[in-house]
């Protein structure tokens, strides 16, 4: 790790990856391996749950599940097959982004970021190596919700970490980071989800777990070209650490006030998961696949695994992505580039039209299932909105996060992903009620919603959040 001032304004001027210091591309690499364990299972699992798990002959197995069964019954209402597992995606996911604000404050208090990320893939690589077992499975889940904790929050805030006051690669590095991400989950469903779907459950679990240790020895690998932990409190030692500064108090209220609304805004995009993945095996006319032979080996064709359209969506959200970076830079050289707030709004804007065509494929569904083209539009819109919506979400929070919360305010960043992954938990539980082309269009309706408010209040709330000079900086400090 680095260590001293001389490695930081050595660390600042590296320009050895994509123009970025070198600790940027084994963050983007971990994150890629951590994504690909993550999302190959969680692609799985609604339709794991629904298609054998939660079934008779296997639902027994389950180590503690009536218990857990009557808690889900008890807060979500689910009693069905489908609401059950709608449920157990919505409490797993959720909690997945509240326990980063306990890994926050492990790696600010007690253990250090570095140390608290690698606890953390070594708890994701056993989950999902214990979810290759019915009898294990929420032992699974709960391994994966704690190691998750410590290491999404962390990982991001090295990000941050990476680069000094007025850096402008700071806000193009977490473009690049969020690149990574995606670069890895475009391989989990076709590995992964096939081999789940095709050959058995228990194999895709397998193989997301052999991806998270490949990531954790990317990341033990480049420790020295990280940036270093911020000091923490040890037995008998008082340590010095950043105090908040004049104006971090509004600061940090007006980032908490936000939350509500990202939460509301992402709702859609969280959905892809869970009732969309079930929608699409049942409503959704999915194309035959050719049988396909290479030498010898002949893999049968077939109707295409469902979990395949999480691969076109991370596609089109990696294309959107390198999009939105290179559309910004050629807009600065004309224009000046919007804020972090309008970026915000104007994508979660764009994210409705996408929300529409899912409406639209319902309610134009013929007797074989909705068209898949209307899907295909839904994730390159979607995924345009997307691209101006998490990453630079982010970002805003990474620069503006108080210097005595550093890694905890990350931790706080999730909550809105907590807040909307419990939506939609309870929500996927009443698609059953309800017609598809109501359900997509709910959710147009809550972006829509979400993406006026971050325009409307960006007037009132930009000034507290604004980028400083260097000089308004010092001031402050």
């Amino acid at each position: 790790m680095i260590e001293d001032a001389e490695d930081v304004v050595q660390m600042s001027s590296d320009k050895a990856f994509l123009g970025h210091p070198k600790g940027l591309g084994f963050l983007a690499f971990t994150e890629a391996w951590e994504r690909f364990s993550y999302y190959g299972m969680q692609t799985l699992l609604v339709l794991y749950m629904t298609s054998q798990l939660l079934l008779p002959g296997h639902v027994e197995n389950i180590a503690g599940f009536p218990a857990f069964k009557q808690l889900m019954e008890d807060t979500y209402g689910a009693h069905s097959t489908e609401a059950l597992a709608s449920a157990i995606f919505g409490m797993y996911s959720s909690f997945v982004f509240l326990s980063p604000l306990l890994g926050g404050l492990i790696a600010d208090r007690l253990l250090g970021r570095t140390r608290t990320i690698v606890i953390g893939g070594t708890f994701m690589a056993i989950g999902h190596f214990l979810m290759a077992f019915d009898v294990s499975f929420l032992a699974a889940l709960a391994c994966l919700v704690f190691g998750a904790g410590c290491f999404k929050g962390n990982i991001a805030s090295q990000v941050g970490g990476l680069y000094k006051g007025g850096d402008n690669r700071a806000a193009d590095a977490f473009q690049i980071f969020y690149l990574g991400i995606n670069a890895g989950v475009i391989l989990a469903p076709l590995i992964c989800g096939t081999l789940g779907e095709k050959v058995g459950w228990h194999w895709g679990f397998g193989v997301a777990g052999v991806g998270m240790v490949v990531g954790l020895l990317i990341y033990i690998s480049g420790r020295k070209y990280l940036p270093a932990d911020p000091a923490v409190r040890k037995a008998g030692q008082k340590t010095q650490r950043p105090a908040f500064r004049p104006g971090d108090g509004k600061v940090f209220a007006v980032l908490l006030a936000l939350l509500p609304v990202l939460a509301i805004a992402v709702v859609g995009n969280q959905e892809i998961f869970n009732a969309y993945l079930a929608w699409a095996k049942k409503g959704v006319a999915l194309p035959m696949l050719p049988a396909l032979k290479i030498g010898s080996f002949v893999f049968a064709g077939g109707v295409m695994p469902t979990t395949w359209l999480i691969t076109l969506d991370t596609i089109a959200s990696v294309a959107c992505l390198a999009g939105a970076v290179v559309f910004w830079r050629v807009w600065a050289r004309f224009a000046k580039e919007p804020t972090e707030m309008t970026k915000i709004g104007i994508g979660s804007l764009i994210a409705v039209s996408g929300l529409l065509c899912l409406a639209a494929g319902a309610f134009t569904a013929g007797p074989h299932g909705a068209s898949i083209w209307w899907l295909v539009a839904f994730h390159v819109l979607n995924s345009i909105g997307f691209a101006n919506v998490f990453p630079v979400a982010l970002a805003m929070y990474a620069r503006t996060a108080p210097p005595a919360l550093g890694a905890t305010m990350i931790g706080i960043f999730y909550l809105h992903l907590f807040a909307a992954n419990q939506f939609v938990g309870w929500m996927g539980g009443q698609a059953e009620k309800m017609s598809m082309t109501n359900f997509w269009l709910i959710h147009a309706a809550m972006a829509g919603g979400a993406g006026l408010a971050f325009l409307l209040l960006k007037p009132i709330l930009w000034p507290i959040l604004a980028p400083r000079s260097p000089e308004e900086e010092a001031a402050r400090a």
